[in-house]
């Protein structure tokens, strides 16, 4: 099977389509309103001098544009290979559209009203801000995890692409958990955070604003979420370039996904240990080599398996 022939053919008839609803079209109507609030947002970061916890404004609405907009773009991706359970994937995808929409609108709100959205409880209405949208993303966390049951399930597609879906969504549910650490994270603010060592709102990196001089869980949680794009994308790659049968392509995969998971635990503990990402210690940096080596040695033993094997 060729990397062409598990892809959705373009262009297909129209009228070989149903006519009623599809799960896809409310993703897309989401990634389209995120991409709206996304422009919102940068014309913010433009004319918008106000700074709230140390970052321009507009700038945490610009990341969720950015990582809702991709979000909703490669699960919907995802969904043109499912066959069947058109009813269970319109409710999941409504649920989707409607808690990430809703977080959206929150987050521009608080802006607009000059505050934080995450870890604010000042007044009664940023609590219910707050635990507002800690039940949407819940929510959201649960029909993901329906979608990734329905793909672990899912049969009949290029073996090494279907390995790339399935271990994308595991590792973005894995990321969206991660959400937990933050909330439980009280030792500044009994709402949670997600510096650790000092209270929100230091310096930070560029674009990412994660903490130049403190742990910061939001690395994990970012590395994780984006796994949904990188594996799959990583998939396309070596099944359109690489000589590779499927099953290698599988255990590559599986490698990848491994290496993955163990970088989510690596930048998740050093941030536990309040360090800087930028700052690593030398038990951190053993940490790293460590599974640098053994993600490097599990890939050459796959293609040495490949090499002997033909």
């Amino acid at each position: 099977m060729t990397a062409s022939s598990v892809l959705p053919a373009p262009g297909a008839p129209s009228a070989a389509r149903p006519r009623h609803l599809e799960p896809r079209a409310l993703l897309l109507a989401g990634a389209g309103i995120a991409g709206v609030s996304l422009l919102v947002a940068l014309v913010g970061l433009v004319v918008d001098p106000r700074v709230i916890q140390g970052a321009p404004a507009w700038l945490k609405p610009a990341k969720f544009g950015i990582s809702i907009t991709l979000y909703l773009l490669t699960l919907q991706w995802m969904l043109s290979f499912l066959r069947g359970h058109r009813r269970l994937l319109l409710g999941m995808s409504g649920v989707i559209l409607v808690g990430l929409t809703a977080e959206i609108v929150l987050i521009d709100l608080q802006v607009m009203r000059g505050t934080t959205s995450h870890f604010n409880e000042t007044t009664p209405f940023d609590t219910i801000v707050f635990e507002s949208m800690g039940g949407l993303i819940s929510t959201v966390f649960l029909a993901t995890a329906v979608v990734a049951v329905l793909v672990l399930r899912m049969r009949g597609l290029d073996a090494g692409l279907a390995a790339g879906m399935r271990w994308g969504l595991l590792l973005t549910l894995l990321g969206m958990l991660e959400a937990g650490l933050m909330i439980a994270n009280t030792g500044w603010n009994p709402a949670g955070g997600h510096t650790v060592g000092a209270p929100d709102g230091g310096p930070g990196l560029p674009l990412t604003d994660w903490s130049t001089l403190h742990g910061d869980l939001r690395i994990g949680h970012f590395l994780g979420l984006h796994a949904l794009q990188a594996l799959p994308l990583l998939a396309w790659l070596l099944a359109r370039f690489s000589p590779a049968d499927e099953r290698t392509r599988v255990r590559l995969l599986r490698v990848a996904a491994a290496g993955t998971a163990g970088l989510v635990a690596l930048v998740t503990w050093q941030a536990l240990r309040g360090q800087a990402l930028i700052a690593p210690d030398a038990l951190t940096l053993g940490a790293a080599a460590a599974l640098v080596a053994v993600v490097g040695t599990a890939g050459r033993l796959v293609l040495h398996r490949r090499a002997v094997a033909r």
